[in-house]
């Protein structure tokens, strides 16, 4: 098991991932606007067993998950340096669901998903609103993602995303401040220190919670988990 983390999340975060996983850094230059420039879900997206990358991700990066002998396939477009060129793989993707601005979608994430249903969204930064939890459950920071989820009777939770940390922007998003493995479900930062954190507990009580880093939650670009 491998964990894709952007290099610029806290020390002490990558400090304590260390035990759990081998650790793939992301960093990048040149490609796409610095906040992001090293957040997984603009340049990975999981579908079932199948890991898409970015056609335009750093060689050394592709080498070290050739080494560890992860399954991807490239995807169709490249990362852009501006919006929505930089959202082609940054969709919600569960078992049974697809969530995206199909809009902005990458073939290639679209001809793997086609066996499930496509749950349309304006946002295209989905994945970084967005927390797919096991049994079709989702917390979301996006009040669009939220409607469209509850029109498909699905159970959502919505948080404010104030308070999350994105070097450059006012804030950052509910999405890419944790990834889930099974049932563990890690967090950059800590709940306490979320306005809305209590209710996210609440929320995930079926949900080992790990807090990987005692501060604000911090927004890197989620956790993935291969």
């Amino acid at each position: 098991m491998v964990i894709i983390a952007d290099k610029k999340i806290p020390d002490e975060a990558l400090y304590r991932l260390k035990p759990y996983e081998k650790i793939i850094l992301i960093e990048t230059k040149d490609i796409t606007y610095s906040a992001i420039s090293g957040h997984p879900d603009i340049f990975f997206c999981q579908a079932d067993d199948v890991l898409i990358i970015s056609s335009n991700l750093p060689v050394p990066v592709i080498d070290e998950l050739k080494t560890e002998q992860i399954r991807f396939v490239f995807a169709e477009n490249k990362t852009g340096n501006t919006y929505p060129a930089t959202a082609g793989l940054n969709a919600g993707v569960t078992p049974d669901f697809i969530i995206h601005n199909e809009n902005y979608t990458d073939p290639v994430l679209k001809r793997l998903c086609t066996a499930k249903q496509f749950v349309h969204v304006n946002q295209g930064y989905t994945r970084c609103n967005l927390i797919p939890l096991k049994n079709n459950r989702f917390i979301t920071s996006d009040k669009g993602i939220e409607k469209a989820l509850k029109k498909h009777n699905l159970e959502v939770l919505y948080v404010d995303p104030k308070g999350i940390l994105l070097p450059g922007f006012d804030h950052g998003f509910i999405g890419g401040t944790c990834g889930v493995f099974d049932d563990n479900i890690f967090f950059t930062g800590s709940l306490n220190r979320f306005p809305e954190g209590e209710k996210v507990r609440d929320f995930l009580d079926d949900h080992n919670i790990i807090e990987v880093y005692d501060g604000p939650l911090f927004d890197g670009g989620s956790l993935i988990f291969v």
